[in-house]
């Protein structure tokens, strides 16, 4: 293991524990602060096609953005990983074609799916496991949303955590793909 690789483990799991150590609770009102934040965003309120995640394990949850009018007007996609490399976009027809995939995160089934082309997302809203006040944004260290986000060419790139998983610097490698925007439960930090 290099270096950069060894520092990025570090602070992953420091960050990852303090997001942990919020309630359940305090996570349920971040999210929902996080939410009410990105609904007033104009990126947001511009955008037709918005790709979201299905949180698990404690992240920052954007499920409120799908939830009734708030999703008026939008094409909701979600990520799918097909193999060690590739995740794709996806438009769920309905809510019963989802199961977990390899990493026990909720995907959309791809034969109850439509595959939409990554050039016509408008904003992508990413998980993250830390970040810093450079746009760097560190994830689960599989690289899948960096890949991804090379082809997104006219998306928006909105990282959002809880503030506790902020952290001082994190190294960025080549390959690592900077955010646009990471919005917290208390603040919205734009690059």
């Amino acid at each position: 293991m290099d270096n950069t690789s060894g520092t990025k483990r570090l602070i992953r799991d420091r960050a990852i524990n303090a997001r942990d150590s919020l309630s359940s609770g305090q996570r349920r009102e971040g999210s929902r602060r996080i939410v009410e934040r990105i609904l007033d965003m104009p990126e947001y309120k511009k955008a037709k096609t918005v790709m979201l995640y299905r949180a698990v394990r404690g992240e920052a949850d954007p499920a409120g953005l799908a939830s009734g009018d708030r999703a008026a007007g939008k094409r909701l996609v979600y990520p799918r990983c097909l193999d060690k490399e590739k995740m794709i976009a996806l438009e769920p027809f309905s809510e019963k074609g989802w199961s977990r995939g390899c990493f026990g995160i909720p995907e959309p089934l791809p034969e109850e799916s439509a595959e939409v082309d990554p050039g016509e997302i408008d904003l992508v809203i990413c998980p993250c496991a830390s970040f810093d006040e450079e746009g760097t944004r560190l994830g689960m260290g599989a690289g899948y949303y960096d890949r991804f986000l090379a082809g997104c060419g006219n998306a928006f790139i909105l990282a959002i955590a809880f503030e506790a998983q902020k952290a001082d610097h994190i190294p960025s490698d080549p390959w690592d793909h900077p955010m646009n925007m990471v919005c917290t439960e208390e603040k919205t930090y734009r690059f």
